[in-house]
């Protein structure tokens, strides 16, 4: 059987065998070796060479032949070497000081730019271009709608010519431009959803049912957890550091490939029962749709970056939560715990408290804007 060497720097190197020495002889240099061929019954000669990996390439083994060849031979109860990144992990010893005053820096620019350009009423484009929308339709239905319509197209339009963009702007410019457009158009959505979230046609009405208060509380909590990886690089997105598409396979992502959509969904369907309401809906409906689409897109856009590894980790991995481990094709570590004990996710764990509690903030800084 075929097969391939992956190297994280990452490079890709093909293996051919040593050739046979007789034994007891001292190992040559290459370039001394004799064009002659000889035999030899030493099975000591006839192994691979040992190959070293410093602290920064892990050596990982993939069947570029026989997938199904490997993963037969292999033990069925210990899980696979890993082709993909592992997702969330943080090194503070390996953290460089000057790139996190970098962040600092470029966020506070960042927030203040939007609130001088879109946010300010007195200033900015925001309430410009709430109007806009606003205009097509007096049901709030459909301007939710179309404010997630045109965020999603954007959205996902620049993510999906990140290859070309890239080329022609570099990663750093292209990430600039993409959070550019993409960050005042979700904040316009959200704003107008908080200010219109009681509006519309009330389907139902079980804010006073005992338990269910607790029960979404709860899952809209557990949803936060479903955040895509590549959000916990920070350094990446405020393009501190050159982004790149990468292809995650541990944490959240053995239970689901798209952990975004399936946070998404979550959340959505948690607020959606919670406020029972047709404005709650069409954000639903409008939000799932982006996530779905996004799924097929996501698939779409790794593979054309990551070619044998993406169909490795694809079959490996499943969009549903839990199908790939209930069916055998994920195979979890012993220690899979491990894998969700690190800053980024006690990280979110303090975010999604602190967002709870700062509810009535959130929503009366929302009213003030008059969305």
């Amino acid at each position: 059987m075929a097969t391939g060497l992956v190297v994280a720097n990452p490079l890709v190197f093909s293996l051919r065998p040593p050739k046979p020495t007789a034994q007891n002889r001292p190992l040559q240099a290459i370039s001394s070796l004799s064009l002659k061929p000889k035999i030899s019954t030493n099975p000591i000669a006839l192994k691979a060479p040992l190959l070293r990996s410093d602290s920064r390439s892990r050596i990982r083994f993939i069947g570029r032949a026989s997938l199904e060849e490997t993963e037969a031979s292999s033990d069925p109860d210990e899980p696979l070497p890993l082709v993909g990144e592992d997702s969330a992990a943080f090194d503070l010893g390996t953290q460089n000081v000057v790139s996190w005053v970098y962040f600092a820096v470029i966020l506070g620019v960042v927030l203040y730019v939007l609130d001088v350009v879109w946010i300010d009423n007195s200033t900015g484009f925001g309430k410009v271009y709430i109007d806009a929308v606003s205009s097509l339709s007096d049901s709030h239905e459909i301007v939710m709608l179309v404010l997630i319509l045109i965020f999603a197209t954007v959205h996902s339009g620049l993510a999906s010519f990140r290859d070309m963009g890239e080329k022609l702007l570099g990663k750093r410019a292209y990430r600039v431009l993409f959070a550019g457009l993409s960050l005042p158009l979700a904040v316009s959505t959200v704003v107008y959803f908080i200010n219109h979230r009681y509006d519309g046609l009330q389907l139902w009405q079980l804010q006073n049912t005992p338990g269910v208060h607790q029960l979404l509380w709860l899952s809209n909590f557990i949803s936060f957890f479903f955040l895509y990886p590549s959000t916990f690089n920070l350094l990446e997105v405020a393009a501190v550091d050159k982004p790149k598409l990468h292809l995650w396979e541990t944490g959240i992502m053995r239970i689901t490939r798209h952990p975004q959509m399936v946070g998404q969904v979550i959340w959505c369907l948690a607020h959606t029962i919670w406020l029972g309401n047709s404005v709650a809906v069409a954000a639903s409906v409008g939000l799932i749709g982006h996530h779905l689409f996004g799924v097929w897109n996501g698939d779409r856009r790794l593979a054309m970056r990551h070619g044998e590894a993406f169909e490795v980790v694809k079959k490996r991995t499943s969009i549903i939560p839990f199908a790939a481990i209930l069916d055998g094709r994920q195979k979890l570590p012993k220690d899979y715990y491990k894998e969700f004990i690190r800053l980024p996710y006690l990280t979110i764990t303090a975010i999604t408290l602190g967002a709870y509690f700062l509810h009535p903030v959130m929503q009366a800084a929302s009213f003030r804007l008059h969305w």
